[in-house]
């Protein structure tokens, strides 16, 4: 019985050297020399402290920033540490009530703004932690935003065109507008 353990132990030991240690070494070594700030985060940092990442979402409430998509993380929005979606579907009433509560606050905020809700504003993403609206989901807050900071909503307006990245490569995904850097971009001495 010795001899069968004896290769399958020697197997397993160097299994483990190869697929535990050697190869996630060997990844983690290519991606901080060829891709550092990914491997290192996407951390955004300003005045030399990290303020967050590019990569998750953060929130905001208050009315002179833009608002990120919903979060279905627990026990608080945008846990990164708890990434999930709320795995309800179109038929769950309890989506259709969290839906209409959110286009509520929304409405609320800006009771002028008589647009159709852009779906990404009132429904959460599959991880939950979307850093990214939609150009429609920014342009739909442009008013409310202005208003609260006492900018034209022109200058704000040109601060999303500015944020707004095109799609990858060219031809994948859609254009999107990451929402912490078009915050701090707006909360910058020389943007005001």
């Amino acid at each position: 019985m010795l001899k069968e353990l004896k290769p399958a132990f020697v197997l397993l030991v160097l299994m483990t050297l190869i697929t535990g240690v050697l190869y996630p070494a060997l990844v983690t070594g290519l991606a901080k020399v060829l891709f550092p700030s990914q491997a290192n985060g996407s951390l955004i940092v300003q005045d030399g402290k990290a303020v967050g990442s590019a990569l998750i979402g953060q929130p905001f409430s208050d009315p002179k920033h833009f608002w990120a998509r919903a979060s279905g993380t627990s026990p608080y929005p945008d846990n990164a540490s708890a990434s999930s979606g709320t795995n309800q579907g179109p038929t769950n009433p309890a989506l259709a009530e969290a839906v209409a509560g959110r286009v509520k606050a929304l409405r609320e905020a800006d009771p002028g703004n008589t647009a159709p809700v852009p779906v990404d504003l009132v429904t959460a993403s599959g991880s939950g932690l979307d850093p990214h609206i939609s150009p429609a989901a920014a342009e739909y807050q442009v008013a409310r935003v202005a208003k609260a900071r006492g900018l034209d909503a022109a200058r704000v307006r040109a601060l999303v065109a500015e944020s707004t990245e095109g799609r990858q490569l060219g031809f994948l995904g859609e254009p999107r507008v990451n929402v912490l850097k078009l915050n701090l971009a707006l909360d910058a001495p020389e943007k005001k």
